[in-house]
């Protein structure tokens, strides 16, 4: 049995398959997912489970280079937004209009993750790095520009 973690089968092994880059999507229970994507479905009611706690557990098994998420989320949700910004500290956030996070941007995603939440503006984008002391800490290696900042 595993021990720690996300215990989530299907949830653990999307988790598994991401590589720098990919798109993960964190929705709330009303997200319009597309008919065609890898939807993990962890809706039982209403805000269970709720955005922030299946964020956090997503957020301690993968490296998030950056965090993209509704432009009304800063003005129209600040809590929401200054709790994403100390989870994700270090990530680089970026803004889209609403219409595209509910369309492009779901279908761009590797994989979309749809909980409970009934929360406004609850559609997070997870862009996945590398932990770059581990892939360029090593001797003699040269450090791209981008990561020379986090080694």
């Amino acid at each position: 049995m595993k021990r720690t973690g996300i215990l989530h089968a299907e949830l653990s092994g999307a988790l598994a398959t991401l590589g720098h880059t990919d798109l993960l999507l964190v929705v709330d229970a009303g997200f319009p997912v597309p008919r065609d994507a890898h939807r993990i479905d962890l809706a039982l009611a209403e805000n269970l489970p709720d955005l922030r706690t299946v964020l956090a557990l997503i957020a301690d098994e993968l490296v998030v280079e950056g965090v993209v998420r509704a432009e009304n989320v800063p003005s129209h949700h600040p809590r929401l937004d200054s709790w994403l910004h100390e989870r994700f500290a270090g990530a680089e956030f970026t803004t889209r209009p609403h219409a595209e996070v509910l369309g492009r941007l779901a279908r761009e995603a590797k994989v979309v993750v749809r909980t409970g939440a009934f929360e406004p503006w609850g559609n997070i984008g997870l862009y996945c790095g590398v932990d770059a002391p581990r892939w360029f800490g090593g001797e003699g290696v040269v450090v791209p520009e981008e990561y020379a900042s986090r080694i």
